[in-house]
């Protein structure tokens, strides 16, 4: 979950709603203007997965020899990533999840892009032999399918759920002008020691809650009272050990 504020009484109210079984992990807020005051969490099910013992933020190293160059990032993220491992059916996997900074400018968020990219690639190939499965999610500000912002985050192997490809991510998008900001991506095809993602995406969409709670508002109220953004899923099938 991104955009989580630093007063959690909202996500607490939700926790009670949800019962006993839901937790979450979440991140300190991020203090300074673009952090816009933010959290990044995950909320999940224990009767279902479990924390596997990995929770971190990442941070570029930001020294020539470290493998980022200076055109791929000269500062620290606007929202640190967050990254935890979870284990499900004998099988584990990371989630890392980040909110893209959206900059004055459409170039103002490819440093970010960049700098996710190498860093997941990188950081994959020094768990290839625990096959930790890594999966980027969270809102990439990428604005459309085919947009010169997806190649960065493309361009190391990463690979969007095309199940994904076509849906609506905001309750402001048009028909046919659908944006592509938030995304669900994995490593689907092996290069040099990077562990490929070895589960097959069953199914995945957005979910569509504004006719069941808009209510008499407006979409902009809606938008502050729930979200903005359509959630979004991608349902795996772990084979069989």
């Amino acid at each position: 979950m991104q955009e989580v504020r630093g007063n959690l009484r909202a996500l607490r109210y939700l926790l009670k709603v949800l019962g006993e079984h839901w937790v979450f992990i979440l991140t300190d807020v991020t203090r300074g203007k673009d952090g816009n005051h933010e959290r990044l969490a995950f909320l999940f099910d224990t009767r279902r997965v479990k924390p596997s013992g990995l929770a971190c933020e990442l941070v570029v190293p930001l020294e020539q020899d470290a493998g980022v160059s200076a055109d791929s990032l000269d500062r620290q993220f606007a929202r640190t990533p967050y990254a935890v491992s979870f284990l499900s059916s004998g099988q584990t996997f990371t989630l890392v999840t980040l909110h893209v900074d959206y900059g004055n400018t459409a170039a103002d968020r490819v440093p970010e892009l960049k700098a996710i990219a190498k860093w997941l690639a990188s950081w994959a190939e020094q768990e290839f032999g625990w096959d930790h499965n890594p999966i980027a999610l969270g809102d990439f500000n990428i604005d459309r399918v085919g947009d010169p912002l997806l190649e960065p985050f493309i361009s190391t192997g990463l690979t969007p759920a095309p199940q994904l490809e076509d849906l609506p991510r905001t309750i402001f998008d048009k028909p046919g002008a659908a944006h592509f900001y938030d995304q669900v991506a994995w490593f689907a095809k092996g290069q040099q020691q990077r562990p490929v993602l070895n589960l097959d995406a069953v199914a995945g969409s957005q979910v569509d809650f504004v006719d069941a709670l808009q209510g008499d508002g407006t979409r902009n109220d809606l938008s502050w009272h729930i979200s903005d953004h359509f959630p979004l899923w991608v349902e795996f099938t772990i084979p069989a050990s």
